[in-house]
């Protein structure tokens, strides 16, 4: 059975940054597509970012490309997320996502089968 956990979060001011790992247990690492999901209060969950099992090819949301990087260390079975100049409306839960074997672009919640607990963001204005 697939576990994930998320550390990292944590109160940043505005302009900051934080690094977001993700452990993955269970099962090996290298057959998951992986993904961050946020969701910010009294909003739906959105999708982050996202980097394939396949290559290493990495996804962004619109939003956030150009200050969010997605990576993974397939030897540590780590996902990260690095988030520079970070804003007030960044402040949400981050979960991280895993689907096996996954190689589409579909990247809706409900291609992801296993999910972590999240960790709190909070950016201070």
């Amino acid at each position: 059975q697939v576990q994930l956990a998320e550390s990292g979060g944590g109160l940043v001011e505005t302009g900051g940054s934080l690094r977001l790992s993700c452990v993955l247990t269970g099962r090996t690492f290298s057959t998951y597509t992986m993904a961050w999901f946020r969701q910010a209060p009294g909003k739906e969950r959105e999708f982050v970012a996202a980097i394939s099992w396949v290559g290493g090819s990495t996804y962004y949301a619109e939003s956030m490309k150009g200050r969010f990087t997605i990576s993974r260390d397939n030897a540590k079975s780590t996902l990260y997320l690095q988030m520079n100049n970070l804003k007030s409306e960044d402040t949400a839960v981050y979960s991280c996502a895993a689907a096996r074997y996954y190689s589409g672009s579909d990247y809706r919640q409900t291609t992801f089968g296993s999910w972590g607990q999240g960790t709190q963001v909070t950016v201070s204005s």
